[in-house]
This record gives structure tokens, C-alpha cells and sequence, in this order.
């Protein structure tokens, strides 16, 4: 018996696939029915996905039925430290350093104790025509969790 393959392979495959077959990350979203920021982090390793949707992916990107069981495995969320120096990715960290105890304090203001679920959650990413030059526009939607005795 073979193992299964990482996530990090089938995730290394996955775009390789996407990149040669010049498809959109959109594109993909579109095909398997999801919110395309979800689909992206399923596809590079970060949340499990039905078998239906393995197999629709998998069929689009022409790749084998290992791709397919590891992308429907469950994760072990997170970043690992070179992710975490990329320029991009640092700029989310840099801004949630800076903004982070303000959501806080405006969170509890105007919810009261508890926190914003990153389990039951939406991401979504737009661009915004700006004169100075585009705009990137995240939207984080998390549900209210408040703490309870």
C-alpha cells in the first residue's frame, strides 16, 4: 500500500496543472461551485474538499486520483515561516499588528465579549478603481462568537 500524498505535493501539482493549462484560480472556483478564496486555500492545502469536488478539480486540471484523496484530506492549518517573510503576506500580518487592538477594542465595543469566528467565516477579495491607483479591498465576514459562562 502507497501513502497518501501530502498536501503539499497535490497542492504543488495543482498549480503547476493550473499554470500550464493557463486556467484561472476564478476559473476553478466557477467549475466546483465555491467562493474562489476558499477554493484557493483547499487547492493550496488549507481546507478539505468533498469528494465531488476533488474529482470536478481534478478532471478540469487532468490530474490523477492521489491528487483527488489528498485534497479531501483533513489540514494542519497555518504558515510556515518562509510564507510568513513573503511581502505580500507580511503586509496582512504588518496591518493586523497595527489594526488588531483597535478591531478588538471597536469589537467588544459594539458586540460585547467574545471574538469573530475564523471558523464560521467568509473571505472575499475585490479590486477598487482608485485615481492614485487600484485599491485592494479584503473583506473578512465572521460570525459573532460571544463568551459565555
Amino acid at each position: 500500500m502507497t501513502p497518501i500524498m501530502s498536501k503539499s505535493d497535490a497542492a504543488a501539482l495543482v498549480v503547476a496543472s493550473r499554470i500550464r493549462r493557463g486556467l484561472t484560480w476564478a476559473k476553478i472556483a466557477e467549475e466546483i461551485g465555491a467562493p474562489i478564496v476558499w477554493t484557493t486555500a483547499a487547492l493550496l492545502g488549507q481546507h478539505p474538499m468533498t469528494q465531488t469536488q476533488a474529482q470536478q478539480v481534478c478532471r478540469l486540471l487532468e490530474l490523477g486520483k492521489d491528487v483527488a484523496e489528498s485534497l479531501q484530506l483533513q489540514p494542519y492549518r497555518g504558515a510556515d515561516q518562509a510564507q510568513l517573510a513573503d511581502p505580500t503576506i507580511y503586509r496582512f500580518v504588518e496591518a493586523l499588528s497595527v489594526y488588531g487592538p483597535a478591531l478588538k477594542e471597536l469589537i467588544h465595543e459594539e458586540f460585547g465579549d467574545g471574538i469573530m469566528s475564523a471558523i464560521n467565516f467568509r473571505v472575499d477579495i475585490s479590486r477598487r478603481p482608485d485615481p492614485d491607483g487600484d485599491r485592494v479591498v479584503v473583506t473578512f465576514d465572521g460570525k459573532f462568537l460571544d463568551y459565555r459562562c
